[in-house]
């Protein structure tokens, strides 16, 4: 035990070492407690940050416009969940380019592109339960606000979609990972244990699996599936499985013909203890590093698919999907749309393969 120890510690040091390792791998921290508290620091905190404005659509980051909020008959508390999910808003919002306060309440002219004027509407106390006067209008309801990223082409907070789009591609990773862990590992410890007719046909399966293109194979098991959030998320992971079982194969296939292997079986433990105490957490290193690399690819595969329409269905963000309701845009003078989430797909992929670098060279007996 003290010499795993000291094995972990020396892999460590040396993974403090690699500066893009740790860099990296504080990003992702900070990608993490973006995911689990998108909401709270997303602009738009309503339920899949889907509060649209069609007459300021399109705009370009750190735009800014006045907006009147109408408070919803039918108020909602918030609960502790709300803080996760979103809010179920029902308030109604509407950017506004002037405004005047009146005996009876307000009149608002809407926000309008170029030089046209919007038609001047009024809004009586009434409207306002918490507000009996024009000041308090002024203050409760009527905010500055700025969109950091811009907005899209419905008029949703391009930083808010993107803050809670984050979840979809971390979550992807997680569970496709998971599963492919779960059958790569399984798989490939029974045929390298066994080997004989048993490793044969478990090397046929994964064969066979390995020679379907994996696009191909994922659009597939999400047709038989059907669309949807889960649906995605087993459909990647019974894709990736396949190298995991691979790597876990060949590392049990070295690693049974050592002598403390042998002693077990001289002492007479059972088959099922010797792979799961003695075998596989001799095999961790190339697994932990294939698992970050299965990470970047699963995020790249649920960008592809949703980006497809075939990944999370509308109105809930993705990454993927925010490209492709703008990639037209980017002939059409704003290519900012697409190429906000395309920077974040990249960074977020680059960020696991360069730990997955780093923990190659730290895990790296040799070296």
């Amino acid at each position: 035990m003290k010499n795993a120890t000291s094995l972990t510690s020396l892999a460590l040091q040396k993974f403090k070492k690699n500066f893009w390792g740790v860099f990296s791998f504080w990003f992702l921290v900070l990608c993490f407690f973006v995911a689990v508290f998108a909401y709270a620091l997303a602009p738009d905190d309503s339920k899949n940050a889907n509060q649209m404005h069609l007459s300021i659509s399109s705009r370009s980051p750190g735009f800014e416009v006045q907006m009147l909020t109408i408070p919803s008959e039918t108020q909602k508390e918030n609960t502790l969940a709300s803080f996760f999910v979103g809010k179920d808003n029902t308030d109604t919002e509407l950017p506004i380019s002037s405004y005047r306060v009146t005996e009876s309440g307000v009149s608002i002219t809407p926000y309008s592109e170029g030089n046209l004027e919007g038609i001047e509407a009024a809004y009586k106390f009434s409207s306002f339960p918490k507000a009996s006067s024009g000041d308090q209008i002024m203050s409760k309801y009527i905010k500055q606000q700025k969109f950091y990223l811009g907005t899209d082409k419905y008029g949703r907070d391009l930083l808010s979609r993107m803050l809670v789009g984050i979840r979809i591609s971390l979550a992807i990773g997680f569970v496709a990972v998971f599963i492919s862990l779960i059958i790569g590992v399984t798989l490939g410890a029974i045929a390298g244990y066994y080997g004989g007719k048993i490793d044969a046909a478990i090397m046929w399966v994964i064969n066979v699996t390995w020679s379907i293109p994996t696009l191909l194979l994922v659009i597939a098991i999400t047709l038989a599936l059907g669309k949807g959030f889960w649906q995605v998320f087993v459909a990647v992971g019974l894709t990736m499985w396949v190298e995991v079982a691979r790597v876990v194969r060949g590392q049990v296939l070295s690693v049974k013909e050592q002598q403390y292997v042998t002693a077990a079986r001289a002492l007479g433990f059972k088959d099922f203890r010797i792979i799961t105490k003695h075998i596989l957490p001799n095999c961790l290193a190339p697994v932990i590093i294939i698992s970050a690399a299965n990470f970047a690819g699963a995020i790249l595969i649920e960008s592809g698919l949703s980006f497809l329409g075939i990944g999370a269905q509308p109105p809930m963000p993705s990454w993927g999907g925010i490209i492709k309701d703008h990639y037209s845009y980017i002939i059409l003078g704003k290519p900012f749309l697409a190429l906000i989430p395309g920077v974040a797909i990249m960074s977020l992929v680059t960020a696991f393969m360069m730990i997955g670098n780093g923990l190659r060279d730290a895990l790296d007996v040799k070296g």
